[in-house]
C-alpha cells in the first residue's frame, strides 16, 4: 500500500469529523443540548448516529481477524451484534426513553429512588465504557502501525485526542452530526472495496478452496514471528527457518518438521511455499491472550458459542453509549421507530465483515501467525489488486477504520463523561462536563499503551458480557417487574456484574491459560447473567418492604405513551 495515500485519508477523515463537529458545536448552546441534545433528534438521523457509534474496532476490523483465524464459528458475533437491537427494541426502548433520565444512573434512580444504586450504576458505566473504549484505541494504533510503521501508541493518541476535543466542544450536538456521517462513510469504505475484492477473487482463476478447509498458503510468503508461540502440525512440513525452533538455532536453512506441536521463539522468520498448510495455535500455546481465547473455543466449543450468544444479545442494552441515544428521541415511538432502523442499517453492514475475513483465509493467511489478523481488512486491497486502484481502496478502507475508531470512542466517551460529570466531579455544568470528557479518556488511552495481545473483537465481547451481567437485569427488572427493590437491584448488580468484570480481568491477565475454568471465565456470561438476574429478584423479594412508593406511578409512566401524561397533567 502507498503508505502517503494511506495518510491523506486518515487526515482527511479526521478533518472531516473536526469539521462536522463544529457544526453541532453552533447549534450546542444549552446543557440539556449537550447531554441529549435536547431530546429533538429525529428517527433517520438517530438511527444512523447510533449505528455509527456501535459500529466500532469491532466490527471495522475484529469480526473479518476472527474469520480469519478461526473459521465460521465467528459469524456469530455479527449475530449477536445486530440481534441484541431486537431484544433493545421489544423490552427496552420505548420506555427508556419515557423514563426523562439524562443516562442509567439517572434511569436508576428515577426507578429506584435510591443514591446507593445511582452511584452503583454510575461505576458500572465507567467500568463498561473504558473496558469498551480501550479496544477502539488500541484499533487506532494497529491501523497506524501497519500503514505507515508507526509507533503503536500514536494512532490511539490521535483519536484521544480529536474525540476529546469534538465531545468538549459540542457534546450529544456535535456527536450526533459526527457519528451520522461516519457510519456513511464506514458503510462506503467496506462496500466499495468488497465488490472491488469480490472480482478480484473471481477473476483469479486459482483452484477454489472451501471456506471450511484449513488456511493453506497461495503463494510464497515469508512470516516473522512476533511472539514465542506453539504452533501445531497435522502433517510433517518443510519451511525455511531463521531463527531458534524447538530450542534449536537455524540459520536460513530448510527445516523438516514432523507433524505435532512445535514451539517458534520471538523473531523467528519462517518461509512458506505454495500449497503449505496454515499452522494452528496449539493449545496451551505461548501466543497470549488472543491464542489463549482462540485455543479455549477449541477445548470448550458448544459453552464458548452459547455464551458469545448470550453476552451479545442481551449486552447491547446496557451498553452506556447505545442506552444514552435513546434519551435523545422526542418520545417513545421515536424510540422504536429509530431502534426499527438500526437494524436495518447495521444487518446491512454486518454482510461485509465475514467476505474479508473469508478472503484473508485465502490471500493473508500468515496473519494468524503474525498476531496481525484485525489489519486483514487493511492489506486485501493491495494483495489482491495491487497497483493504483488498490492503493486507492486501501486507503478508503484506512480512512472508514479510523472512523470506526472516532465514532464509537466519542459516544462512549460521551456516555462515560456525563456519568463523571453528574456524580462524580462536584458541578454539573458545561465548563465541569468538559473536565469530565478529558478524564473519560485520559483511563483507557493509559491503558491502551500498557494492555496488548487481545484482538479487538475479543476485547469487545468481554465488555458486553460485563454490560449484560450488570445492566441487563436491571433494565429488564426495572421496566417489568414492580417488585424490585434498591438492595435488591444493588445486590444483582454487585453480584453479576462484579463476577463477570472479575472473569474479565483474569482473563485479560491471562489467567488461567487453558481447561473448563479458562472458558468459564473467558465466555461468563452463560453463568453472571442468570446469576445477576436470580440475585436481583431474591433480594428485591426478600426485601418486598423496601419497594419505593409511587413505584405504580413510575412504572405507568414508561408504558403509557406520552400523550397520555400531557393530558393527565393537563
Amino acid at each position: 500500500m502507498n503508505f502517503s495515500y494511506a495518510v491523506t485519508a486518515v487526515a482527511l477523515v479526521v478533518v472531516a469529523t473536526v469539521l462536522v463537529g463544529a457544526f453541532g458545536l453552533r447549534i450546542s448552546r444549552t446543557t440539556s443540548d449537550f447531554y441529549v441534545a435536547s431530546r429533538t433528534v429525529g428517527p433517520r438521523l438517530n438511527a444512523a448516529a447510533i449505528s455509527g457509534e456501535y459500529l466500532s474496532a469491532a466490527s471495522f476490523l475484529g469480526i473479518a481477524g476472527l474469520v480469519l483465524v478461526q473459521g465460521p464459528d465467528m459469524l456469530w458475533y455479527p449475530v449477536g451484534y445486530t440481534a441484541g437491537y431486537l431484544v433493545l427494541l421489544l423490552f427496552v426502548a420505548a420506555p427508556l426513553r419515557r423514563s426523562g433520565a439524562y443516562t442509567l444512573p439517572d434511569f436508576a434512580e428515577a426507578r429506584l429512588a435510591s443514591q446507593g444504586v445511582r452511584r452503583l450504576a454510575g461505576a458500572f458505566v465507567v467500568g463498561v465504557g473504558w473496558l469498551y473504549l480501550l479496544p477502539q484505541l488500541q484499533g487506532a494504533g494497529l491501523t497506524l502501525a501497519v500503514l505507515t510503521d508507526a509507533p503503536d501508541a500514536l494512532g490511539g493518541i490521535i483519536v484521544a485526542v480529536v474525540v476529546v476535543a469534538t465531545v468538549a466542544a459540542g457534546g450529544m450536538r456535535s456527536i450526533t452530526f459526527v457519528q451520522a456521517f461516519q457510519y456513511w462513510l464506514k458503510l462506503t469504505a467496506l462496500l466499495v472495496p468488497a465488490l472491488f475484492l469480490i472480482l478480484a477473487w473471481q477473476g483469479d482463476g486459482a483452484p477454489r478452496q472451501a471456506f471450511d478447509e484449513p488456511a493453506t498458503f497461495r503463494e510464497q510468503r515469508s512470516v516473522r514471528v512476533k511472539d514465542t508461540l506453539d504452533l501445531r502440525l497435522e502433517r510433517p512440513l518443510t519451511v525455511t527457518v531463521s531463527g531458534t525452533v524447538d530450542g534449536r538455532r537455524h540459520d536460513t536453512e530448510r527445516v523438516a518438521l514432523s507433524a505435532g506441536t512445535h514451539r517458534f521463539e520471538r523473531g523467528t522468520r519462517l518461509a512458506f511455499a505454495p500449497g503449505d498448510p496454515v499452522p494452528a495455535a496449539a493449545r496451551g500455546a505461548g501466543g497470549g491472550m488472543s491464542t489463549s481465547l482462540a485455543t479455549g473455543r477449541e477445548e470448550r466449543p458448544l459453552y464458548a458459542t452459547y455464551g458469545l450468544i448470550l453476552a451479545t444479545f442481551l449486552g447491547t442494552m446496557g451498553l452506556p453509549h447505545v442506552v444514552v441515544r435513546f434519551y435523545t428521541s422526542p418520545h417513545g415511538v421515536a424510540a422504536r421507530r429509530t431502534t426499527v432502523a438500526v437494524l436495518a442499517l447495521i444487518g446491512g453492514f454486518y454482510l461485509l465483515p465475514p467476505v474479508y475475513g473469508a478472503l484473508g483465509r485465502l490471500y493473508a493467511p500468515e496473519l494468524a501467525l503474525t498476531g496481525d489478523a484485525d489489519a486483514a481488512v487493511l492489506l486485501l486491497p493491495g494483495r489482491m489488486i495491487g497497483g493504483l486502484g488498490g492503493d486507492l481502496l486501501g486507503s478508503l478502507v484506512a480512512g472508514g477504520a479510523f472512523a470506526a475508531f472516532l465514532s464509537t470512542a466519542s459516544g462512549l466517551t460521551m456516555a462515560v463523561a456525563g456519568v463523571l460529570t453528574q456524580d462524580v466531579l462536584p458541578s454539573r455544568g458545561v465548563r465541569h462536563f468538559r473536565l469530565g470528557t478529558v478524564l473519560a479518556m485520559a483511563v483507557p488511552l493509559a491503558a491502551s499503551v500498557l494492555v496488548g495481545g487481545l484482538p479487538v473483537a475479543d476485547a469487545v465481547g468481554l465488555a458486553f458480557a460485563v454490560s449484560a451481567s450488570s445492566f441487563c437485569p436491571l433494565l429488564v427488572l426495572g421496566i417489568w417487574w414492580r417488585r424490585l427493590t434498591p438492595p435488591g437491584a444493588a445486590a444483582g448488580m454487585l453480584v453479576g456484574g462484579g463476577s463477570a468484570f472479575l472473569a474479565v480481568a483474569a482473563t485479560m491477565a491471562g489467567l488461567p491459560g487453558t481447561g473448563s475454568l479458562h472458558a468459564l471465565l473467558a465466555w461468563p456470561a452463560l453463568w453472571s447473567v442468570p446469576l445477576g438476574f436470580l440475585t436481583m429478584m431474591l433480594v428485591s423479594l426478600a426485601t418486598a418492604a423496601r419497594v419505593p412508593p409511587g413505584t405504580a406511578a413510575i412504572l405507568a409512566r414508561f408504558h403509557l405513551p406520552e400523550e397520555l401524561h400531557a393530558e393527565a397533567k393537563a
